[in-house]
């Protein structure tokens, strides 16, 4: 498998993103203080990869649902993300 490589802000939302139960959109917009059309766009592209899921499934989201959307990492990736975190 590829070394897994993050940027900044999609370390910054997998970050809190928790790994055992999912966080909802309106914690991370709290939790990251990203501007929340960034966020959305951050949390549409981990999807596109395949490293985050959304709860209900959907394959993306947009600024007026993704408050009362919930977001959990891959567990596919789960480990693979966790060590990538680490590496700087």
């Amino acid at each position: 498998m590829k070394q897994i490589k993050l940027t900044g802000r999609e370390r910054t939302v997998l970050r809190y993103i928790d790994f055992a139960t999912g966080t909802s959109g309106a914690e991370l917009l709290e939790s990251t203080r990203l501007d929340p059309e960034d966020l959305v766009d951050v949390v549409n592209a981990l999807m596109e990869i395949g490293y985050a899921q959304m709860e209900p499934y959907g394959e993306s989201t947009d600024a007026a649902t993704f408050r009362d959307q919930l977001f959990e990492v891959n567990p596919s990736y789960a480990l693979e993300l966790k060590a990538a975190m680490l590496r700087l």
